[in-house]
């Protein structure tokens, strides 16, 4: 283990802050998806060869960051929210960078990401979604098609938000049309072979964001070239630390 990576407990998660060598004051909180973890000596973004080259890079770029397990399959649960915004007001308590902070968030660790836009925009700079679940509503009701995973995904979800699998049913989940936030976002989605389709997720929030008169960057990809992403990220979050 690097003298780069420090793991503490926060709230009774694991948490792990990944220092740069030359830092530049500013701040990512990373939010994963639902099976990415962190634990006392490692993270899933630590052992993931493309996570860690992008670790890497931002690092390489100056940024400070932080990452809990946000008690595992989270799935935007209201504990899980709770526990990432409490991670906006520590972060810059615990290290020197500025106050606003970007997020970076991948899969169902958008939905935290959306929360946090809605409940603390002073708190944000900008945020970066990779491949995004961004209407558990939409998605919960599409799965049911899928009768064996459907009763996993129910199990899932209702220990997340603490809530009886039979409540879950009629359990309003927040929708894409409640979104007021106008804090930028770029999202990176692939075209393929994500269990979120880019046209229910990426796509209908671009149209949202659209016609509320803050639109957003949507990229469309492949899967290749990490490298050109990777780099798309840096000059992304970048961009939005000119305003201090």
């Amino acid at each position: 283990m690097e003298i780069y990576d420090r793991f503490f407990q926060y709230e009774s998660e694991w948490t792990v802050i990944h220092t740069p060598y030359q830092p530049n004051g500013f701040g990512i909180l990373i939010l994963g998806d639902k099976n990415h973890f962190v634990d006392g000596h490692t993270s899933f973004w630590m052992q993931h060869l493309g996570r860690k080259q992008l670790l890497a890079a931002l690092r390489k770029a100056g940024f400070t960051l932080i990452q809990s397990n946000l008690h595992g399959s989270h799935w935007g649960s209201p504990k899980a929210s709770d526990l990432a915004e409490k991670l906006l007001y520590l972060f810059p308590k615990k290290e020197i960078i500025n106050d606003k902070v970007h997020l970076l968030a991948e899969g169902t660790g958008a939905l935290a990401a959306i929360e946090l836009m809605e409940r603390s925009p002073e708190k944000l700079r900008s945020i970066g979604l990779f491949n995004p679940c961004l209407d558990l509503q939409s998605y919960f009701q599409d799965e049911k098609m899928n009768k064996l995973f459907y009763k996993r995904l129910t199990r899932e979800i209702a220990a997340a938000y603490e809530i009886d699998e039979k409540e879950l049913e009629h359990y309003s989940f927040r929708s894409l049309k409640q979104l007021e936030s106008t804090i930028p976002v770029k999202i990176w989605d692939r075209m393929s072979g994500t269990p979120f389709p880019y046209h229910k997720h990426s796509k209908a929030f671009e149209e949202h964001r659209k016609e509320q008169g803050y639109p957003i960057e949507l990229i469309l990809h492949l899967g290749e070239q990490p490298y050109r992403i990777h780099q798309s990220v840096i000059k992304y979050f970048s961009l939005h630390q000119k305003n201090l």
